[in-house]
């Protein structure tokens, strides 16, 4: 795609420029004429997830909306945050955090807690449409770039849906839908505060519109500090307290000297004692991040039947997470002209931390910036028949340092022979200024760019009609293509001396057809089927590189009598590897261990001493992940209990040939016969080369090399590969009730997902696990209680993560459930302002701590700031 990179770099530039500055040429144009305009959304076409014929909802599944009054409720200062309010997704309940480093970047949602260390089984959309991936190892699409205060609304469908959408829709799709039309100016801000940490957000939103079109642009700030381990009595290493273990680290502030297998703690030496420090003290919690996002919105009717619109957005993210400071272990000797011998011995082992010359944490900055522009033209065709030609383009630059220490210079410090060469382990801040600051002068370096290229045309409209309505249609063609240009190294800051690049592309071509047949509606309905309506969806998507798929869908709505709906549905959904996960991956690499910390039970000591060679990173023989779904569900509204909604789905997942890795760092890979073919026991030198292929070799200067002076022990592969299977299944509700009454009016909601079953398969021909009985919960849910009243608006949420069982772990049998309790509350002051209005938002009320677990960090089962109180303003005119 050389050729093209710079006419797309251009093409996407320039539109998402047009499109931003013809909507902040029509919000002057909405000044200018200055009419009485509010804070008012005018909605002509509701879009719909989950399918692509006009105005027909998505037949046979469980629907969840997030309006935008719930959005402002919730007190979300991210996308992020809102997802993690919803108990389908596999992060509710928590504060999701998205780290410096090119490991973990990205919060990815995951709908069910289906995805592996592979990828995406969730399909994020906005407006309908993907978005570009995100990250250095990831190709993941990050919600943060859509900042609340954009949103319309949120549809979220728990159901495979790659019979519409194709790949990464296997736990469902979560669609961000924006503003379609805005008239006026809006303006929020909104300050938080908590237990030594601070938050702040602000919006600006200005539009007009003129009757035949409107356009609007936004602008949108947030920034919050971060919270240290040492903030929260939660957060801790040390769990004796508690009942558990101490899990506190002897590279301490002062040291430790091991000798003989008898410790002595530094400074005075004390024989038997022994120096702890807590690791997680200063390390983040929660990471620093500032996040600035433009997203701008303009339709047009340029004649009778035919319509132009496009959404551009710009969105960056400066994140910088806090890891605790780096270590040092090992042998110093009496060529150390620092060495003090504690008796006659000629060395002796030494464990200390950096963090008396380098600072109590390394630091890790990442950044990240996306771009898109979406353009739709829509025709109408005569006969309610509609062409939309839907182009989408986007881009991401990602870059991640993470400040380390060179541990290779440090470990050759331990035995330097000079004072200039050498470290004094028993008094770093004695060392050499010159080497101390080279051995900090450290980074891993991650950097990528991501590209986006869409174009879709969609037929649509009623083929003819029978006695239950139109029988309507949906025929769509695709072309998609996305390219990944990453590169990791390290080094010293800036100039790296070791780095991979990694450069993939691909492109798929689909069709896919979809078909809503009404076989009872109000023309002839009777008694006992008041409606009865069936829809059908077949897709398939041929990629350049992982070969072809085919994925259908069937679904059922009946309706006995007008208030009760039955559903149902079946489908298959997939998931191709990312770009990141194939062969040609950055981190793609034999790797050799000069010994072999992970032997077979029984086998000699003496082979500790013997290399390991390890097969990292992607995989070119990945194949889709896959899943068999359905669901059965019923809807119920009576007339005779107006505003009450009951709905209950039972969902069935089965899912396969998961992406992950193998144990190769447990005993299991030896015990678990299914394992066999990930290693090879005293490979030789032919099978070695035939397992590495042309992949780069790191740890030794070539495999030829390492047997001309040694036997390697074991050949592990540990590359992305597809392992095991998930079967889940369970039922999710939602009860809901809204009462008029003369003071104002009440309302009243519970919402949730309750597991019955879920089995996991660490890899294909093993046994299923129950992961109830280990380390997942049947129950989640959101149960709120609100009121408006004249001026006022007030909602008390509870949020519920159930406990579980846990396995394996000292002293510990369970984990417990985690409660919190939510406040909002909101005063108009038009009264006094027009369009004026104060909130007030109280996160974890009770300040409760999540569950104890005894290991580090110390918790789980969810996570928290403590209480937080943020108050906003909010403004319309």
């Amino acid at each position: 795609m050389s050729g093209f990179d710079p006419i797309w770099r251009r093409t996407c530039a320039r539109t998402a420029l047009l499109t931003l500055t013809v909507s902040c040429l029509a919000l002057g144009v909405a000044t200018s004429h200055a009419q009485a305009a509010s804070e008012e959304v005018l909605l002509e076409e509701i879009i719909v997830t989950g399918t692509m014929i006009r105005n027909v909802g998505p037949i046979g599944t469980n629907a969840i909306a997030v309006q935008r009054a719930d959005v402002v409720a919730t007190g979300a200062a991210s996308s992020n945050d809102l997802l993690a309010q919803i108990p389908q997704v596999g992060n509710f309940g928590t504060v999701p955090r998205a780290e410096g480093s090119y490991g973990l970047p990205i919060v990815r949602p995951n709908i069910r807690n289906l995805a592996a260390s592979g990828g995406a089984s969730t399909l994020v959309l906005l407006n309908g449409n993907r978005l570009v991936g995100a990250g250095i190892l990831q190709t993941s699409v990050d919600p943060s770039i859509i900042p609340p205060d954009a949103i319309e609304r949120v549809e979220v469908i728990p159901d495979g849906g790659s019979s519409i959408y194709g790949s990464d829709a296997i736990g469902g799709v979560i669609n961000f839908i924006t503003r379609p039309r805005f008239d006026g100016v809006a303006a929020n801000a909104r300050y938080g505060r908590a237990a030594d940490y601070q938050s702040a957000e602000a919006s600006l939103i200005g539009g007009h519109d003129w009757g035949s079109g409107s356009a609007w642009v936004s602008y949108s700030y947030a920034w919050h500090g971060n919270v240290l381990g040492v903030d929260r009595d939660f957060v801790t290493a040390d769990l004796t307290a508690k009942g558990g273990s101490d899990f506190r680290g002897t590279a301490c502030t002062p040291g430790n000297i091991l000798l003989g297998g008898v410790p002595f703690a530094l400074p005075n030496r004390t024989p038997g004692g022994v120096n702890r420090c807590d690791q997680t003290d200063y390390a983040d919690l929660y990471p620093r991040e500032e996040r600035h996002s433009f997203f701008g919105g303009l339709v047009q009717e340029i004649a009778d039947g035919v319509d132009f619109s496009a959404t551009g957005y710009w969105s960056s993210r400066d994140t910088i997470t806090r890891t605790s400071q780096s270590t040092l272990s090992g042998t110093v000797s009496l060529l150390n002209p620092y060495f003090r011998p504690i008796g006659t011995e000629t060395s002796h082992d030494v464990a200390v931390n950096f963090d008396s010359v380098f600072g109590p944490s390394n630091v890790a900055n990442g950044f990240f910036e996306s771009y898109g522009v979406t353009p739709e033209l829509d025709i109408a065709l005569g006969s309610d028949w509609q062409l939309r030609l839907v182009g989408n383009l986007g881009r991401s630059k990602n870059r991640t340092n993470e400040g380390l220490i060179d541990s290779t210079l440090a470990t050759q410090a331990l035995n330097g022979t000079s004072a200039a060469t050498a470290l004094n382990p028993y008094n770093l801040a004695a060392s050499n200024p010159t080497l101390l600051a080279a051995i900090d002068n450290y980074e891993n370096l991650g950097r990528a760019t991501q590209q986006l290229a869409e174009v879709r045309a969609v037929l649509d409209g009623p083929l003819f009609s029978i006695p239950g309505g139109e029988v309507r249609a949906a025929a769509v063609a695709e072309y998609h293509y996305d390219d990944i240009d990453s590169m990791i190294g390290s080094g010293p800051a800036g100039a790296p001396t070791s780095t991979s690049r990694g450069k993939a592309d691909r492109n798929v071509k689909s069709v896919f057809g979809e078909l809503h047949v009404p076989l009872v509606g109000a023309p002839n309905r009777v008694d006992g089927i008041h409606g009865l309506e069936l829809s059908g969806s077949v897709r398939h998507d041929d990629y350049n590189d992982v070969g072809g798929t085919t994925n259908s869908k069937i679904a059922m709505n009946y309706r006995p009598v007008k208030d009760l709906t039955f559903r149902a549905n079946y489908g298959t959904s997939f998931h191709a590897p990312s770009l990141a996960d194939l062969g040609n991956s950055v981190d793609s690499r034999v790797q050799v261990v000069l010994f072999a910390p992970n032997r077979k039970p029984g086998s000699p000591f003496t082979d500790l001493l013997r290399p390991t060679i390890v097969l990292a990173g992607g995989n070119q023989n990945l194949k889709p992940e896959t899943a068999d779904t359905w669901s059965l569900g019923a809807d119920f509204q009576p007339d005779a209990l107006k505003g009450l909604r009951v709905s209950a789905t039972y969902f069935n997942v089965k899912f396969k040939d998961a992406i992950g890795l193998a144990p190769v760092l447990t005993p299991q890979i030896y015990s678990d016969p299914n394992f066999a073919s990930y290693y090879i026991l005293n490979p030789t030198l032919q099978q070695a080369l035939a397992a590495a292929g042309g992949l780069r070799i790191d740890g030794v200067p070539s495999l030829p090399a390492l047997y001309a002076f040694s036997s390697p022990y074991v050949l592990f592969d540990a590359r992305r590969n597809n392992l095991g299977a998930i079967h889940t299944d369970g039922i999710d509700f939602e009860v809901e009730y809204q009462h008029r009454a003369d003071f104002g009016m009440l309302s009243a909601k519970v919402s949730g997902t309750y597991t019955l079953n879920r089995k996991t398969q660490a890899v294909q021909g093993g046994a299923f696990s129950n992961d109830l009985k280990n380390g997942t919960g049947r129950l989640a849910l959101v149960a709120s209680l609100g009121a408006a009243v004249g001026e006022v608006t007030g909602r008390v949420s509870w949020n519920h993560r159930d406990s579980y069982p846990i396995l394996g772990v000292p002293s510990q049998d369970s984990i417990g459930a985690f409660n919190t309790i939510d406040l909002f509350a909101a005063y108009d002051l038009s009264a006094l302002a027009e369009g004026v209005s104060v909130t007030l938002n109280v996160e974890n009320l009770f300040d409760k701590d999540p569950p104890y677990f005894n290991a580090v960090p110390g918790y789980t089962n969810g996570s928290t700031l403590g209480r937080m109180v943020s108050v906003g303003l909010r403004t319309s005119f």
